[in-house]
C-alpha cells in the first residue's frame, strides 16, 4: 500500500510540514509529541496491564518489576502510535476527528515521529529485555510490529474487518503483564486477551458509526461505511455475548471469588442489553446521530476499566479471605 497523500492540501502541508514545525516553541514541541503518543490510547492499555499483574501476582507485584512493566510499556504503546500518525498523516488530515493530531497539522515533521517512534520502540524493548525478562520484551515487540505492518499498513485501509483482527496488538498488554510477574504465560491471561478481543470491535464500530462520514472521505472501509445500521449493530450484539460469556470463563479458570464473578455478570449484562437496545432501535428505523451510539461508546469503556478493577480487586479479597 503506497502511502501517499490524497488531495493537493495534504501534499501542500507536508512539504511545508518543517518549516511550519519549526517555527514551535519548545514547549509546543513538548505537547506535540505527547500528543503524537495518544495518552488516552496508552491509559486504556494500561487499563488491562496492571490487573492481570495482580492475578499473576496472587496480590500486589513485585513494586521494580510493575514500574518497569509500566514504563517500558507506555513507551511501546505511544511508539506504536506515533508511527501510526507517521503512516497516517494523509488520512488524518481528510478526517474531522484525526485532522488535528501534530502529524496532520505538521507540528512534528514526518521525518520527526518516525525517529521518535523507532526510538521508543528500540527503548522499550530493550528495557523490557534488560529489566524484566526477555518474553515480555519479544511480546511488546510483536505488539508493535502488529500494529504497524498487520493494523496500519495491510489491513486498515483494505477491510472491514480492520480493527477485528487488528485489534489482536490491543490485546497484547494482558500478556505482557502476565509474563513481566511470572516470566510465562498461562491460560488466564489469553483468556483476558480474549475479553479485550471481542470488546474491541462494537466499542470501535459504535464510534465509527458516528464518524461515518469521516472514514468514508478518507476511503477507511470501516465496517459502518461499508455496511448498514443494522448489519453493524447486530454484529455488535454478537460481539458483546462473547465479551460477556468470556468474561465469565474467567472466573473458574482464574480460580477468583464470587466479587469478580459478581462484577463480571452484572457488567456483562449491562453491555448485551445495551447492544440490544441499539439494534432494537435500528429495526425500529431509528438512524443517524438519533440512535446515539456514542452511549454505547462510553459504557463499553466504563465497562473494560471495571472489569479490570474487579480482576485487580479480586486477589486481595482472596487474600484476605484466605
Amino acid at each position: 500500500m503506497a502511502l501517499t497523500d490524497r488531495s493537493p492540501h495534504s501534499r501542500s502541508a507536508d512539504a511545508g510540514g518543517p518549516a511550519a514545525a519549526g517555527r514551535a516553541s519548545f514547549t509546543d514541541h513538548v505537547r506535540a509529541y505527547v500528543a503524537l503518543s495518544k495518552p488516552r490510547v496508552i491509559e486504556l492499555l494500561l487499563i488491562t496491564t496492571i490487573p492481570v499483574m495482580f492475578v499473576a501476582a496472587g496480590g500486589v507485584p513485585p513494586l521494580g518489576t510493575a514500574v518497569a512493566t509500566l514504563l517500558f510499556g507506555t513507551m511501546s504503546a505511544a511508539s506504536a502510535n506515533a508511527m501510526n500518525c507517521y503512516i497516517d498523516r494523509d488520512i488524518d488530515r481528510e478526517m474531522r476527528r484525526t485532522r488535528k493530531r501534530p502529524g496532520a497539522m505538521d507540528l512534528v515533521t514526518p521525518r520527526g515521529a518516525l525517529v521518535y517512534g523507532l526510538v521508543l520502540a528500540v527503548g522499550s524493548t530493550a528495557g523490557f529485555a534488560l529489566l524484566v525478562n526477555w518474553l515480555s520484551a519479544a511480546l511488546s515487540l510483536l505488539a508493535i510490529a502488529f500494529y504497524i505492518f498487520v493494523y496500519t499498513m495491510l489491513l486498515k485501509r483494505r477491510t472491514a474487518q480492520n480493527v477485528v483482527w487488528g485489534g489482536i496488538a490491543g490485546c497484547m498488554p494482558v500478556l505482557i503483564g502476565w509474563s513481566a510477574v511470572t516470566g510465562g504465560l498461562a491460560w488466564e491471561p489469553f483468556v483476558l486477551f480474549l475479553v479485550v478481543f471481542f470488546w474491541t470491535p462494537p466499542h470501535t464500530w459504535t464510534l465509527a458509526m458516528r464518524y461515518r462520514e469521516d472514514y468514508a472521505a478518507a476511503n477507511v472501509p470501516m465496517l459502518p461505511v461499508v455496511a448498514g445500521d443494522r448489519r453493524v449493530l447486530l454484529e455488535c450484539v454478537l460481539y458483546s455475548w462473547a465479551t460477556a460469556i468470556v468474561s465469565l470463563v474467567f472466573w473458574p479458570v482464574a480460580g477468583t471469588t464470587w466479587f469478580y464473578g459478581a462484577v463480571a455478570a452484572v457488567l456483562g449484562a449491562l453491555l448485551v442489553v445495551q447492544a440490544h437496545r441499539l439494534l432494537s432501535r435500528s429495526r425500529a428505523g431509528v438512524s443517524g446521530s438519533r440512535l446515539k451510539t456514542m452511549g454505547f461508546f462510553h459504557l463499553s469503556n466504563a465497562y473494560l476499566a471495571l472489569l479490570f478493577v474487579a480482576v485487580t480487586v479480586d486477589p486481595l479479597i482472596a487474600g484476605l479471605l484466605a
